[in-house]
């Protein structure tokens, strides 16, 4: 039997990460779309439990698939960093990840490598996200991620390869290595050609890796080279047309609050996402989607009320056939005016202007008979909290901080700590009429 005294603290303290390569590949035309500039790398990553935790789930559910089974792959990745990563400043695996299968030590080292590529590609400025298997044959080796938004509004999308590596020689050259292979067979082929939301204008390969037992990471980022002009480039013919939308194309803006969405616990949501995608058939409950509006540090957020309460039913929010029915319920309103559990977190939610804005644009397809239009959404954007380059991007900011949640810049954000609805209202969205009051 262990020792109480072995028993290691979770994690719950921001780490942060050195960059120790970077390195450009040359591309041929450089650049792929004219007047494009990359977002400087910088030289550190920082990071709290709670953003890599989001970030894990985040691209686990960025992919079409049946909501159950996403939701499944995006459970347990809270608990997995809390209990795998040491608590302590410098990256360290705990002493439990040597307990693991090697099928799990795989998952999850894959795990930490997609979520430290969606940490550093939000904290560039880049969005909305896409899974990238659209680009190849299954069997083709191919990047994992589409980005918008940010310095490539306008141009395209960027394509990233994320990789992980925790084994006993994993070094800063190993992981370097890894991250220049892999951008040469599943990036590089990829830049220029087109994809169903934009044409690839530049590629990322984001390798991150650290030995167990052993503190420190190793981050090491491989991207396209954009060649300087040898001129100040002469100024575009006047065409008469239109400048390019910066907004985000409509098919990435409808996978990106797929995976919000399904983060959320909001499957009516869904229902409607795939209808007009052609994967689902017509919803057999159009009514009205019912959310709660809860204030956290200083903004409003939207939230399904149904994922929130797992100590009351662990799957009611997978049978929205069930929301208002239960919501009518005097018992669990009574329960919301007093507060959430704490059972109720980690909580999904969305920022209100993105959540409003998103679900409106939906509203006006679905009036016009739910076929996916072609063309941009304006979509609002925020700065991250959780995460970043340092500075005021950072964790918690501070010991002691008064708030412990990751916000990305599509508005999707995690709330790590309970708390209490001081303030309790209620936000019905309505498929065809938008929102209600």
């Amino acid at each position: 039997m262990s020792d109480v005294s072995s028993v290691e603290e979770i994690w719950d303290v921001d780490v942060t990460v050195g960059l120790t390569t970077h390195t450009r590949h040359r591309h041929i035309p450089s650049p792929v779309s004219q007047g494009f500039v990359a977002p400087d790398a910088t030289s550190t990553l920082t990071f709290s439990p709670i953003a890599l935790a989001a970030a894990v789930a985040r691209t686990a559910t960025t992919r079409q698939a049946r909501p159950q089974l996403l939701a499944a792959l995006q459970r347990s990745a809270q608990a997995q960093m809390e209990c795998l990563v040491s608590n302590q400043s410098t990256f360290e695996l705990s002493a439990d990840f040597g307990d693991l299968a090697d099928t799990e030590r795989t998952l999850f080292t894959a795990r930490c490598g997609a979520g430290i590529t969606d940490l550093y590609m939000n904290a560039l400025g880049y969005v909305w996200r896409a899974n990238a298997a659209c680009l190849a044959r299954t069997l083709d080796p191919h990047a994992d991620f589409l980005y918008d938004g940010g310095s490539v509004s306008g141009h395209g999308v960027v394509l990233a390869e994320a990789h992980g590596t925790f084994a006993s020689n994993a070094s800063a050259k190993t992981v370097a290595a890894r991250a220049k292979s892999k951008y040469g067979r599943q990036v590089k082929p990829f830049v220029s050609k087109p994809s169903p939301y934009g044409k690839v204008v530049h590629g990322y390969s984001v390798a991150f890796g650290s030995q167990p037992g052993t503190a420190g990471a190793f981050l090491s980022v491989a991207e396209t080279r954009i060649a300087r002009p040898k001129k100040a480039p002469s100024p575009p013919p006047t065409t008469g047309q239109a400048p390019a939308s910066a907004g985000v194309s409509t098919a990435m803006a409808m996978t990106t609050y797929r995976s919000n969405f399904l983060l959320m616990g909001a499957v009516a949501v869904i229902d409607w996402i795939d209808w007009i995608g052609g994967i689902g058939s017509f919803p057999t409950d159009p009514g009205p989607v019912t959310f709660i509006r809860v204030p956290y540090a200083g903004r409003w957020y939207l939230g399904s009320v149904f994922s929130s309460w797992p100590a009351l039913h662990p799957d009611w929010w997978a049978d929205h056939h069930w929301h208002d029915a239960v919501w009518r319920s005097r018992a669990v309103r009574r329960l919301f005016a007093r507060g959430l559990p704490s059972e109720a977190f980690n909580w999904f939610v969305i920022e209100e202007t993105a959540c409003q804005t998103f679900l409106n644009s939906l509203t006006g397809i679905i009036r016009a008979g739910g076929d996916l239009p072609v063309g941009f959404l304006e979509l609002p954007s925020f700065e991250p909290v959780g995460f970043g380059f340092g500075g005021d991007r950072s964790g918690r900011l501070s010991e002691g901080a008064e708030y412990n949640y990751a916000l990305f810049r599509d508005g999707l954000a995690l709330i790590g700590d309970p708390f209490w609805l001081r303030k309790f209202e209620t936000r019905q969205w309505s498929p065809k009429e938008g929102f209600l009051g």
